[in-house]
């Protein structure tokens, strides 16, 4: 291979047969200085190419015309060094210049989540960049999240010590200013003590502040470490200047000193608030026990949590929490979810119901079977889920970063215009310094950084305590803007628990046992409630299912299949009179006006029978209705159901917009339609029909128990499984964003109105220093407010 030339290996997903590969291959090959090689079974593409002729973004756009994708991947990076919005922009800029990665870094979180495509650049690259910038980088993607806890409490222990020793030797050069400022003619302490004072103040307390001042230039910045540095460092050196020089001008190593004191100060409480606002996780992590009762060869053995592999069987007593997620085989008993779902009430747990990691059982036994353990329980489920939406950026952070990328260089332009300024206005150099180191220290980067991370952290944090999972922090902010809330009715407006109440044989040709049974034959292989509805009154009745062949399934319609030799349906009256076959409606209209969904069974082209199902509406979806239409949220329901049973439900429960007989991607077209009208359309549901619209919707909501497609497509996932939970989802993203404006107004002021101020000298470096100091904490303590946001509804 030629030396100039490179190689790599790239993932492609889409690809179903070799023609997909050979029709990649083809793209590729026409770049040029490209030779291709593309493997249809390993989903790769064997790439090598000549850089000054084809670049890396030109391998990923031809497999992407070809129509195919490049699979990639994510990556969580654990940043240190970090201390103003000024660090992240910096940062971000450096990662986002590498060819197909997209990263967003978060100041609160003190992490960068990069998504990459392996092939074009390596998780040791994204590292090896980050440290180009003069921070440092650990890739933790594979951590479990709140492991590096006691790494943090050890170093805010340690910094806590040195903030002690700070203050000690601050302490008699503030006393010193003091007896001065009241008429005292002449110094307390001797300068060489005052410099002896300052000095390990200066630069051993204070080295933070020079090391990170150091890499951001190093890596062409500057962040709030410059800032800090220079108008300490000049505070500093022009006293020190004067000692040595005999000088009879003021020396201002109180300045100095009591500057590296606040705001080493400040930074302390910037991280114990950040410690408070990210407890939900710590919490979360804390919940699981440690140890599991498992049967081995008839002995109950005691086995660490994480030596539980998916099949054992083991043992809850009564007061345990549950090690994983299974099954009950045995026992009876009721268990609180509260911790996982929000909900008060406790759950009777019987053979057959899921069961959870970290939940409490209460007085009875039970004896489960593991389904989910290590990283596939519930639990780390909402972890993980919690984690990432921490560690997200809101798109209304951009101004911020927009503005933090230019602070620092701007605050030290205006601080050089402010010394010259007051020298050319006659002032003597004293007091050009202070005013200049003023406008240095009382600028705050940090503010604009922790404003909007912060808010997201604790809002995140107090959706999962109580059941309403989000996905990332755009899904938070983009509630708020929801006027149009489309739901569904099974399962969601309905408790989802559909039950057959009438099936009505068609007295020529079957009787009633015999049409229940070939209904439930066909459904046997169907994971729709309804069908579950007919299987279970076949149980009942101890029906036998019937074996049958070439069984299909039409979303949003029925099933077909063969049964004994012949071809049955079993559908909507709507897809079955597509079909041809002779239906009477007269017979099903009392049903419907019940609100019960009807469906038939045919065969050939003649009606067998028809089933009425009856899902009970919600008590609690009236009086959600009623709260989302006071919030201004129009309320649509969509359903595939009959038209007369939608408008009957609906009446119930107070909805006056509604479509019936709709398919999965006709509910999409509906939602599609309603957006281009200008509506911010929000979609909840629990189904694999709510997929379609889920994934189309501004803002999407799944149920916490529909199905597992419903919970990876939706925004945010509701614990409580009931449309009040909708409610309190939206109530908690406007308040959310509300406290984010807040926070931004508050950093946008404080340093619009600070930095003037001290540049005309309205405030000495002490009181900017302060102020700065306690700027980005107010910002955390503000966000902190949000824990005490509780929801309107009483769920449970």
């Amino acid at each position: 291979m030629d030396s100039a030339m490179k190689r790599i290996e790239l993932p492609v997903e889409g690809m179903s047969c070799s023609s997909c590969a050979l029709r990649v291959e083809s793209s590729l090959n026409r770049l040029p200085g490209v030779s291709a090689s593309v493997n249809a079974v390993s989903e790769q593409a064997q790439i090598e190419f000549d850089p000054g002729q084809s670049s890396p973004a030109d391998l990923v756009t031809a497999i992407e015309r070809a129509g195919y994708g490049v699979a990639g991947r994510t990556a969580t990076l654990a940043i240190s060094g970090m201390t103003c919005a000024s660090c992240v922009a910096r940062i971000e800029k450096q990662l986002n210049q590498l060819p197909g990665v997209s990263a967003t870094v978060n100041l609160a979180t003190e992490q960068a989540r990069v998504e990459y495509v392996p092939g074009l650049v390596t998780v040791d690259q994204l590292i090896e960049a980050v440290k180009k910038t003069g921070y440092g980088a650990e890739d933790i993607t594979h951590l479990d999240p709140g492991s590096d806890q006691p790494e943090k409490e050890a170093a805010y222990a340690r910094d806590l010590r040195l903030l002690g020793l700070s203050v000690v030797l601050t302490l008699p050069l503030l006393i010193q200013m003091a007896v001065m400022a009241v008429g005292h003619p002449s110094y307390l302490l001797p300068l060489w003590g005052q410099w002896a004072l300052a000095t390990p103040v200066q630069f051993w307390i204070g080295r933070r502040f020079y090391t990170g001042a150091w890499k951001a230039l190093r890596g062409g910045g500057a962040n709030m470490d410059v800032l800090v540095v220079l108008g300490t460092g000049m505070a500093y050196f022009y006293s020190t200047i004067v000692v040595l020089l005999g000088s009879p001008l003021p020396v201002y190593f109180e300045a100095s000193a009591t500057l590296v004191t606040l705001i080493l100060m400040g930074k302390l409480l910037e991280a114990k608030a950040k410690r408070v606002a990210s407890r939900a996780i710590e919490k979360l992590i804390r919940l699981q026990p440690g140890l599991a009762h498992v049967e081995v060869e008839g002995a109950v053995l005691d086995r660490p949590v994480s030596q539980v592999n998916t099949g054992d069987i083991f043992l809850v007593r009564p007061g345990e929490s549950l090690p994983v997620d299974g099954i009950v085989l045995s026992g009876s008993s009721q268990v609180n979810e509260s911790m996982l779902t929000g909900e008060s009430l406790p759950q009777l747990k019987e053979a057959g119901a899921r069961v959870f990691a970290a939940t409490l059982n209460g007085q009875g036994s039970l004896r489960c079977q593991a389904t989910g353990v290590g990283s596939t329980t519930m639990l780390s489920k909402i972890i993980r889920l919690v984690s990432d939406a921490q560690g997200s950026k809101a798109p209304i952070q951009h101004l911020a970063d927009q503005v933090s990328a230019v602070f620092v260089p701007v605050v030290i332009l205006i601080s050089a215009v402010t010394f010259i300024g007051w020298l050319v206005a006659g002032s003597s150099l004293a007091v050009a310094l202070i005013n200049a180191v003023a406008v240095m220290v009382i600028a705050c980067p940090c503010a604009l950084g922790l404003g909007t991370p912060t808010a997201i952290m604790v809002g995140t944090g107090r959706g999962a305590q109580e059941g309403i999972l989000i996905r990332n922090a755009q899904a938070l902010e983009q509630a708020r803007q929801v006027d149009t809330l489309v739901v569904d009715k099974t399962g969601t407006l309905t408790w989802g628990k559909p039950v057959l109440t009438d099936w009505l044989p068609h007295a020529d040709r079957v009787n009633a046992l015999t049409l229940l049974q070939l209904a439930a034959s066909l459904e046997q292989d169907s994971e729709h409630p309804l069908a579950h509805a007919v299987r279970q009154q076949a149980q009942k009745e101890g029906l036998a299912l019937l074996p049958i062949d070439e069984f299909y399934a039409k979303t949003g319609h029925g099933v077909s299949a063969k049964v004994g030799g012949e071809h049955l349906w079993l559908g909507s009256l709507d897809w079955l009179g597509q079909m041809g076959v002779a239906l009477d409606e007269k017979q099903t209209e009392a049903f419907r006006a019940e609100a019960k969904t009807v469906v038939a069974l045919a065969r050939e082209k003649e009606v067998l029978g028809y089933l009425a199902i009856s899902d009970a509406l919600r008590p609690s979806s009236i009086e959600a209705v009623t709260r989302l239409q006071q919030r201004g949220v129009k309320v649509v329901m969509m359903t595939g159901d009959h038209l007369k049973t939608a408008e009957v439900l609906a009446r119930k429960a107070g909805i006056r917009e509604f479509y019936a007989q709709l398919i999965p991607e006709e509910k999409a077209a509906r939602i599609r339609q309603m957006q281009q009208e200008g509506h911010h359309v929000g979609m909840v549901g629990d189904g694999i029909n709510d997929a379609p619209a889920l994934a189309v919707s501004d803002v999407s909501f799944a149920m916490g128990t529909g199905s597992d497609i419903a919970l990876e497509t939706a925004d945010m996932t509701l614990m409580h499984s009931d449309l009040l939970a909708v409610v309190d989802a939206l109530d908690l993203s406007r308040a959310t964003v509300r406290k984010i404006r807040q926070n931004l107004f508050f950093a946008f002021i404080y340093n619009i109105m600070g930095i003037p101020l001290a540049a005309i000298g309205m405030l000495n470096p002490i009181l900017a220093g302060a102020a700065m100091a306690l700027s980005s904490v107010s910002v955390v303590v503000s966000s902190l407010w949000l824990r005490r946001w509780k929801p309107v509804t009483v769920l449970g």
